[in-house]
């Protein structure tokens, strides 16, 4: 297993890490400033292969390794990331943890298909799945032990897509007092604005078509563990199981990593704006994000992060199909799913039957992006104006 190393460049500010590190160049005359795309799917190989020697694509590439190692750096792993072929590969091996039989409790509210993929985890091996309020950590605590010992506690924080922050430390307490694994889904927050290992998770993963690859160009996945036999059951899982992630995907997401920085910083702070004016607006319900005094998830996202993150939940009046209207009527803004691109998206998340029935049914999940606020706010005015108005 390669691991991430001791290095000068650990004491750079992770800002400055995703662009050094990730294209670290080798300092020999003439070398490539870019690491190298090596596109092949097998290697020379004669007698029994040495530690570390490429054999086969399904078990290594060497592509990989700069991103994964970058990854694990800004984590704060002693492992390098593992990439996997999609966010959703990633989840199902940090899920595959699990016992047959054991007990999962993960957020009511998180992401729509990790909740149908625990579904079938029921279904096929009989895990016990227990639905909670991620931010009612009393709840969370009770679910932990009753009514049997939990194998894992399964967070989003914030949630997606209704943007409830967990109390972190307490949880991971809570559910190592009872024997329990947590995974933590860092998607919304990337690891430039919370870092789960810090506060003793056991599993991180990244849907990395999102924020960190950037660009809306990628399908990819990480998983990450700092315990040894974690890291092995996760590598064993990604090679037994193929769901290994194309050399050419991986170094498109390294090229966008590098920029992670500045979009998330451009990202949050328009986020924070244009939250703060919808939460005035008279065509407004309802707004949440983190970075509101009145939301509240704002003292856990105050206390237990480096920012409030890019994703606003907005209810207009009118109910969902004022929603619907305000979707029609954008301009600027995608209507799209996924998110964490450069570009503004949003969608009606109850649009799908598989959303939790516990996601208002008028909720727009607003991705926000790097363009000029100004330009967002007035196609989002806009948009507001002409939705229709409860009488």
């Amino acid at each position: 297993m390669r691991r991430v190393t001791s290095d000068p460049l650990d004491a750079l500010s992770p800002a400055t890490l995703v662009v050094v590190a990730a294209g670290r160049p080798d300092r020999a005359q003439g070398a490539p400033v870019n690491p190298p795309l090596v596109l092949s799917s097998t290697f020379v190989s004669q007698g029994v292969p040495g530690p570390g020697e490429p054999l086969y694509g399904r078990m290594d590439a060497a592509t990989w390794h700069p991103f994964e190692e970058t990854l694990g750096t800004l984590e704060g792993s002693t492992h390098p990331a593992l990439v996997f072929g999609s966010g959703m590969a990633a989840i199902a091996a940090a899920l595959s943890l699990v016992p047959p039989g054991g007990r999962l409790v993960l957020p009511r509210h998180a992401y729509q298909v990790t909740l149908g993929y625990a579904q079938d985890l029921r279904d096929r091996l009989g895990i016990d799945v227990t639905l909670v309020d991620i931010d009612d950590t009393s709840a969370v605590v009770g679910a932990l032990s009753e009514p049997r010992p939990a194998s894992m506690l399964w967070v989003e924080t914030p949630t997606n897509p209704m943007l409830e922050v967990a109390d972190l430390p307490a949880l991971v307490d809570a559910a190592h007092a009872v024997g329990a694994l947590v995974g933590v889904d860092n998607t919304f927050a990337t690891p430039l604005v919370q870092r789960p290992f810090e506060h003793g998770a056991d599993v991180v993963v990244h849907s990395v078509t999102k924020y960190l690859a950037g660009h809306t160009d990628v399908v990819l996945g990480a998983a990450l563990a700092d315990d040894d036999a974690l890291h092995a059951r996760l590598h064993a899982y990604r090679t037994l199981h193929g769901s290994i992630a194309g050399p050419f995907e991986v170094w498109l997401a390294l090229r966008g990593l590098r920029t992670l920085a500045l979009r998330v910083e451009r990202a949050q702070s328009n986020a924070a704006e244009l939250a703060r004016r919808l939460s005035t607006h008279p065509a407004v319900a309802e707004v949440r994000h983190p970075s509101l005094p009145s939301d509240p998830g704002h003292e856990r996202a105050t206390r237990l992060m480096d920012g409030f993150g890019a994703i606003v939940g907005l209810r207009p009046h009118g109910g969902p199909d004022a929603a619907d209207a305000v979707v029609a009527a954008l301009r600027l803004w995608v209507p799209a799913t996924s998110l964490g691109g450069v570009e503004s998206t949003l969608e009606r998340r109850r649009r799908f039957a598989t959303e939790s029935v516990t996601v208002p049914e008028d909720l727009l999940r607003m991705s926000v992006g790097i363009e000029d606020v100004e330009d967002l706010w007035n196609d989002l005015a806009q948009a507001l104006a002409a939705a229709p108005r409860p009488l």
